[in-house]
């Protein structure tokens, strides 16, 4: 391990981190299961970007398959593209349409270029630990980065909605704010789910008077589905559905081709039609022939395989587990997203790498990383969940020996 650890220092930059103190040096995996160089396995319940499982059959065919046929840019017509837009767009009930990039924060990017196009604002509300994508203008309204990130001048934060509280007061307090300094809102921006700010989807509905603040200050809401999107929440196939509001624009990222790299981002036609008949938008790879491929298949087997459904019942299952464990302060979330807060995040540290040992993988979240972040694919079965609360239990009760 050493060896190659020292080589990774060499030779790729060290803005690039691993997880876990004993970091994985992975060979293959398959379903919901990792395997390491030494043959070790470990249950993969962190892993947002396979919903359907690593290297499912269908989708590593069907990509295969079109590697074989053709891969080119965007500029020319192909059919898939627009199978996959018909089929994609079906999940929504409003009127959309699509445009293609190869990640989430390029996604996010367009969304600001068209936001500030639309309203003529520059003034972006956003959570107080949100992550939202790792380019120039995404980075900065992604306060999760760290201190050593700055957050635009144009952008305002406001507190994570913790049970309780009035989310939308805080939307209009920065709206207010902005206006103090002279600069037009231009969009709120939520992950649906709440992920980096420690996982919160309680009560469903809250969203609804912040996205009506923002549209009445001239403003757009953005839902970012990257992490919440294609029936994770397990009741609804995007986030933002909990909550009964339609979007400005939508996001899309990491599930979207379990594990091939293709976003997009998904707009109301007539947010996008004054951006597109003034504004040329061109992404070599965005929308590529075998992106979409992968997408239309990772789509057919969420859909095929009841994965939306598994979610949902196994995710139920395994938070009521996890509540039993007096050491664990809330347990949050929806499907096959959840956040159990611990008191700390030396703790949460502790129970992540006791974890890895035990062969389950997890990680941390929210602004002190006291919270464990649950977000396995969504194959994941009641036995295998059954794993991985017996595991958190015995990981549980080494890290609070050791405190």
């Amino acid at each position: 391990m050493t060896s190659i650890l020292e080589r990774r220092q060499k030779l790729l930059s060290p803005s690039y981190r691993l997880f876990y103190d004993d970091p994985l040096h992975l060979l293959s995996g398959r379903g919901a299961w990792l395997t390491d160089v030494h043959g070790h396995r470990f249950l993969d319940a962190y892993n947002n970007v396979v919903p359907a499982g690593h290297c499912h059959p269908r989708i590593v065919a069907a990509i295969v398959a079109q590697t074989e046929r053709l891969n080119t840019h965007t500029r020319y017509l192909h059919d898939i593209i627009l199978d996959y837009a018909d089929a994609l767009l079906a999940t929504f009930s409003f009127p959309a349409q699509a445009t293609f990039t190869c990640s989430g924060s390029e996604a996010n990017d367009l969304a600001i270029r068209i936001a500030r196009h639309i309203t003529g604002g520059e003034g972006i509300i956003v959570t107080e630990n949100a992550y939202h994508g790792v380019t120039s203008t995404t980075a900065e309204i992604s306060p999760s980065l760290g201190k050593s990130v700055n957050l635009g001048a144009h952008v305002r934060t406001v507190p994570p909605p913790v049970a309780g509280t009035d989310f939308a007061a805080g939307v209009r307090s920065a709206i207010v704010d902005l206006h103090r300094h002279g600069i037009r809102p231009a969009m709120l921006v939520v992950d649906t789910i709440f992920s980096s700010d420690g996982v919160f989807s309680e009560p469903a509905g809250f969203l609804i008077d912040a996205v009506e603040a923002i549209r009445g200050a001239g403003g757009l809401f953005l839902a970012d589905e990257v992490q919440s999107g294609f029936g994770r929440t397990g009741t609804h196939m995007w986030g933002f559905e909990r909550h009964g509001v339609e979007p400005d624009m939508i996001s899309l990222g990491k599930p979207m081709g379990n594990g091939y790299p293709v976003a997009g981002l998904v707009c109301r036609p007539d947010v996008i039609k004054k951006f597109g008949s003034n504004i040329r938008y061109f992404n070599t790879f965005g929308g590529n022939p075998v992106a979409m491929a992968a997408a239309m298949a990772t789509l057919c087997v969420i859909q095929d395989e009841n994965l939306m459904q598994n979610a949902h019942s196994v995710g139920t299952y395994l938070r009521t587990q996890l509540a039993r464990y007096k050491h664990i302060k809330d347990v949050r979330g929806a499907g096959l997203f959840i956040g159990a807060e611990l008191t700390n995040g030396q703790l949460a540290s502790r129970v992540v790498n006791e974890m890895r040992a035990r062969g389950v993988l997890i990680n941390a979240s929210g602004p002190n990383e006291n919270i464990l972040k649950i977000r396995p694919p969504l194959i994941l079965s009641n036995e295998q969940a059954d794993m991985l609360n017996d595991v958190v239990g015995a990981a549980l009760e080494v890290a609070l020996a050791n405190e």
